[in-house]
């Protein structure tokens, strides 16, 4: 194929059309005969202009600026044609009024890399997830209207200070409802969410550099946060006259045994408890959040719920072990229950799993490599932050029993001074 063309430039002034004298001026780019023009925006008197060269006659100050600029789109039309040339693509005077326009690229913008993510992720996320995701992308729409007065932004315009300021917005954010200012925490999972996103587009050759390289997320470590022995007794020592309340109880008292979050707790059938290597009823499960596949012996509390809601009638018509509970409500009771059996900490249902994490396995010997694999944790490194959890609770009783001791010590030696 032919790559090589004849080629010619040509700036001329539309005189047929001129108004107060005034005539507009186009750029026309001629390849073997084949003409393109292009219209310049800029205007020059009729007297002024010199046909033969193309350019305005004089040395004033206007005829320096336009003759200035027509030098400009000269080279950058001529530099378009050698590009083309280097990259062996077919020239032609639309091709190359394409390329100085810059219509040849696609600019994607940020909502198209969030649609495309969108559909594209449909059937590979779960619905927590999706959900989270289009959270984040609310988030970026609020950012743009309200720093850059605009609905969407090119991706070729994203840069460090973008994320920064997005960062910034997100921090001060303070929402209408009735929530709380997001923590750092929370921000940081929005900009890992953003960040995905654009890895996306670097992968789909959307962007030619991805505007997080010097960008490094803070995360503020938490210690997380479980119940006592003592706690957990006083939860499942309580009864409630109130049947919602009991079912909040027991389905948490069961995670509390099980490890299991709440989606797989309501997720749960018959068909998911049988007979284990050692003659005894497990669980068998693939886990929504990560779709791995977990075996879980099942301890006497967590027996008892399930034959408890064997016979309930809601169960069955559901077809699953326990009756059906929004996650929202659920937490909302558990903030009932916690001043029911004075429990100060702030009682969510993920406080079941790390306490079977903590409380009911590894502070009971449970070798931490087991409760791994109980928790369905891809990596032993997750795990090990429970193991840190109870490292510190070690010490704190150590620290108290030294206290005792010393105090102890003292105490005798104050009735040995006193002989």
């Amino acid at each position: 194929m032919r790559t090589t063309a004849t080629f010619s430039i040509l700036f001329w002034a539309d005189f047929s059309r001129a108004k107060a004298n005034q005539a507009s001026i186009y750029v026309r780019i001629t390849v073997n005969g084949k003409r393109a023009t292009i219209s310049l925006k800029r205007k020059v008197s009729v007297t002024d202009w010199d046909a033969h060269k193309g350019r305005s006659r004089g040395t004033n100050q206007n005829a320096r600026i336009l003759n200035n600029y027509l030098e400009e789109v000269n080279s950058s039309i001529f530099k378009c044609y050698q590009e083309l040339k280097l990259e062996h693509k077919l020239i032609t005077s639309q091709v190359i009024k394409a390329r100085y326009l810059g219509e040849d690229e696609q600019n994607h913008s940020v909502i198209d890399i969030i649609k495309y993510h969108n559909e594209d992720m449909q059937d590979k996320l779960k619905w927590g997830t999706q959900k989270n995701y289009y959270t984040t992308q609310k988030y970026v729409s609020k950012f743009l209207l309200k720093t850059y007065k605009t609905t969407d932004i090119y991706l070729k315009e994203l840069d460090y200070n973008f994320i920064i300021k997005f960062e910034k917005y997100l921090k001060g954010h303070t929402p209408k409802d009735h929530q709380k200012p997001m923590g750092n925490n929370t921000v940081m999972k929005h900009i890992e969410r953003f960040r995905k996103l654009m890895n996306l587009a670097f992968k789909l050759g959307w962007i030619d550099k991805d505007p997080f390289i010097n960008f490094k997320a803070q995360f503020i470590k938490i210690e997380r946060g479980f119940l006592s022995l003592q706690e957990l007794r006083a939860v499942e020592e309580k009864q409630f006259t109130i049947e919602r309340l009991q079912l909040v109880k027991d389905l948490f008292v069961f995670s509390c045994y099980t490890s299991l979050s709440y989606i797989d707790v309501i997720s749960l059938t018959e068909d998911n408890i049988s007979i284990g290597i050692d003659g005894e009823l497990w669980i068998y499960y693939k886990r929504e959040k990560t779709t791995k596949f977990i075996r879980i012996p099942l301890l006497p509390q967590a027996l008892e719920i399930i034959e408890k809601y064997k016979s309930k009638n809601k169960s069955k018509i559901q077809e699953s072990l326990f009756p059906k509970i929004s996650n929202q409500k659920l937490n909302a009771y558990l903030k009932e229950i916690a001043d029911l059996c004075r429990i100060k900490k702030n009682l969510t249902f993920h406080i079941a799993r790390h306490t079977f994490a903590t409380t009911v396995t590894l502070s009971n010997g449970m070798p931490i490599e087991t409760v791994s694999k109980l928790l369905g944790h891809s990596r032993i490194s997750t795990t090990q932050i429970y193991a840190k959890v109870i490292e510190r609770k070690v010490s704190d009783d150590m620290k108290k029993l030294r206290e005792q001791f010393l105090k102890a010590k003292n105490d005798s030696e104050k009735v040995y001074q006193s002989l």
